[in-house]
């Protein structure tokens, strides 16, 4: 197999224990604090409340029909979503269910040690009872605060995905960001292959746009540079890893 990126990641992330449980010279075992579960945000920027994901009536669906109705949906109708329907996705791809006394978060999706390395950013442009824009998910409040309604930025965003048309014509984008310190401090660089966990929570959303008679298309094509520049994020604490839009089906 000739040397590429892959085989390099693969090989500076392998296993240095010599079983699983040994978790080697980490910034834990050291005794370093941990990062927070959650990042913070600006204090003096709107908050939302969401609607209780338990209070949210859904489509009752057989996880079957799910499963076998799930398609890459880039054609979608122009009803808005409304706040309880994105309240149960957000929910569904990364709600908090507890909040442990280590301190760890138990969610919705798995992650290796509850580390949960990921934060969720959502491009809103037809939601009820939200403005356009961009906004990122308290997960473990379970609400939305408001970091901008530039008008330009879905443009902005298609741009970044090379033109990709329906990220301006969909109900709602949602953005993940990899911030892989989580992962890192509990398991060194081992920690760096927590990157797959986005594939448990875009499937998550897949399956639970069903519910909402909404569909789904993942994104991987997309600048990195030009997202995170957009989302304005440290690139060197969190970078862009993921993207799905989600929208009403036509």
């Amino acid at each position: 197999m000739p040397k590429t990126i892959i085989r390099d990641f693969m090989e500076r992330t392998r296993w240095t224990g010599s079983r699983a449980t040994d978790l080697g010279d980490t910034d834990q075992t050291k005794g370093l604090p941990q990062p927070p579960l959650e990042l913070g945000y600006d204090g003096t920027k709107r908050v939302i409340e969401l609607p209780s994901p338990k209070d949210v009536k859904v489509d009752a669906i057989d996880l079957r029909d799910a499963i076998e109705k799930r398609v890459s949906v880039r054609s979608y109708a122009e009803e808005p979503i409304s706040l309880e329907e994105l309240s149960w996705l957000l929910w569904c791809t990364q709600g908090v269910k507890q909040v442990t006394s280590m301190p760890s978060t138990l969610r919705t999706v798995p992650s290796g040690g509850a580390r949960h390395p990921f934060e969720t950013y959502l491009l809103v442009n037809r939601v009820e009872g939200l403005s356009p824009g961009l906004y990122r998910f308290l997960a473990i409040e379970h609400k939305l605060v408001e970091l901008s309604l530039d008008e330009d930025l879905a443009d902005e965003i298609a741009e970044a995905c090379w033109g990709q048309p329906f990220i301006k014509k969909n109900a709602a984008t949602f953005i993940w960001t990899f911030v892989p310190y989580r992962s890192i401090w509990r398991y060194g660089g081992r920690g760096g292959r927590a990157i797959m966990e986005a594939g448990h929570i875009c499937q998550n959303l897949y399956l639970s746009a069903e519910a909402v008679r909404c569909g789904v298309c993942a994104i991987g094509a997309f600048s990195d540079e030009r997202m995170n520049t957009i989302l304005g994020i440290d690139t060197e604490e969190q970078f862009v890893i993921y993207m799905a839009t989600v929208g009403r089906k036509k």
